[in-house]
């Protein structure tokens, strides 16, 4: 948008983009070099020592461009950068802290040193204290990644950043405005949201930016509403008594006896150590021989011949005849009947 103060300004045009970001050179520190020293140290862990040596020729010569110092110290397992005399760039410092965060929480060398483009910044985002549950932590952990990876994909797509989880934390490269998306997504599936959601929004929102008729108008009638279920956080007991089938009575219920009542009435308080680990061990003898006797019924039943079915055969052929013959007695009496009648 032009100016509108009275001056002229020929320079200040319609196509001027004022939010782009210069790149810093050499020729504009008009300051010339820096009258204290920087430094930045970083821990790394174990399993990355063997890969940040074998790159650390790679980030001396990235970082010798901009005249920063560094120093690799096995022994100690930490990593240094500092400014020298040749640093021209006061922004640079801070870009090359970042690019030993990054080196140290597995991003590739490669990918981590485009930490000093202008319009790429880092965030590494902690996620081990936003759960208490190390079960539950891992599985919304593998949320963020996804089947085959296919999630975290989808947010590298939308929020045009680099993403890389790791242990406790997430790494994240990529505009400011990208950076802060993935947090918030982060940080809200480590609070049971799914990732999903925020995935289908941002899929909404670029589809919607492409609409220059959309630009000055509200965007919230095509963006999706998911409801919240309140679920009820009241225990409910494994048994529930009815208390509609019992007569109300305004006396309390008597008191449950103790463990020692019980072994007083039975007589067992009364008895000595020798007698209590006698009886005990009858007991346990009583029921070892109970559950011998019902494994050898379950060998034997095995064994045992299963019912035939000529039984029944020979007891209907039994019936038939029976009937058969009772059929023929009474046609014997029908015909003695009428030989009596003629």
């Amino acid at each position: 948008m032009p100016s509108t103060h009275n001056a002229e300004k020929p320079w200040d045009t319609g196509d001027v983009d004022k939010w782009k970001i210069e790149p810093f050179k050499p020729e504009d520190n008009a300051g010339g070099t820096f009258t204290e020293e920087s430094r930045f140290s970083t821990l790394l862990p174990k399993y990355r020592e063997a890969y940040i040596k074998g790159c650390w020729k790679f980030v001396t010569q990235t970082l010798a461009k901009h005249g920063i110092g560094c120093e690799l110290d096995l022994t100690e397992g930490s990593m240094s950068v500092w400014t020298t005399r040749k640093t021209w760039d006061p922004a640079a410092i801070l870009n090359a802290r970042d690019l030993l965060k990054l080196l140290a929480r597995s991003v590739p060398a490669p990918k981590a040193v485009e930490i000093f483009h202008d319009d790429i910044a880092a965030d590494i985002i902690k996620i081990r204290n936003l759960v208490g549950n190390k079960d539950r932590f891992v599985k919304r952990r593998q949320r963020i990644l996804g089947p085959n990876g296919s999630t975290l994909k989808a947010l590298e797509l939308l929020t045009e950043t680099y993403i890389l989880v790791q242990g406790n934390t997430v790494a994240v490269m990529g505009p400011y405005k990208g950076l802060k998306q993935v947090r918030r997504i982060v940080e809200d599936t480590m609070a049971n949201i799914h990732p999903i959601y925020s995935i289908k929004e941002l899929m909404i929102k670029k589809e919607l930016a492409a609409d220059p008729q959309l630009a000055d108008q509200s965007w919230d009638r095509f963006l999706p509403n998911f409801k919240k279920k309140a679920q009820s956080k009241r225990r409910v007991p494994h048994k529930v008594t009815d208390k509609t089938t019992k007569t109300y009575t305004p006396f309390p219920p008597a008191q449950e006896k103790s463990k020692v009542d019980l072994q007083i009435e039975s007589g067992e308080y009364f008895l000595g150590k020798q007698a209590k680990e006698r009886k005990i061990k009858e007991e346990r003898e009583a029921k070892m021989k109970e559950k011998m006797e019902e494994k050898r019924k379950d060998r034997l039943s095995d064994y045992v011949a299963p019912e035939e079915d000529g039984e029944k055969k020979k007891k209907k052929k039994r019936k038939r005849e029976e009937g058969e013959e009772k059929e023929k007695k009474k046609k014997r009496k029908s015909t003695d009947a009428d030989a009596d009648s003629d």
